[in-house]
């Protein structure tokens, strides 16, 4: 079974998390999930828009414009 970026971290850390730090990779997941969902989503309907597959330049675009922008 695959990770999320967010359980390697924690399994990466060595965490066996209680208290507020397992509350807040449990945020950390389902945000993940919600954003994993998304793209999914986003993919798919931009495949039936376009009628074949978003190139790589597109999805980087996308990246960059969601997530590294906000996070500076």
């Amino acid at each position: 079974m695959k990770q999320t970026a967010v359980e390697w971290l924690a399994h990466q850390l060595n965490l066996e998390p209680d208290g507020w730090v397992k509350d807040l990779i449990e945020q950390a997941k389902n945000m993940e999930k919600g954003q994993i969902i998304e793209s999914y989503c986003k993919g798919c309907f931009d495949m039936w828009k376009d009628d074949g597959i978003v190139p790589r330049e597109t999805s980087e675009q996308y990246y960059n414009e969601t997530y590294k922008n906000g996070n500076k």
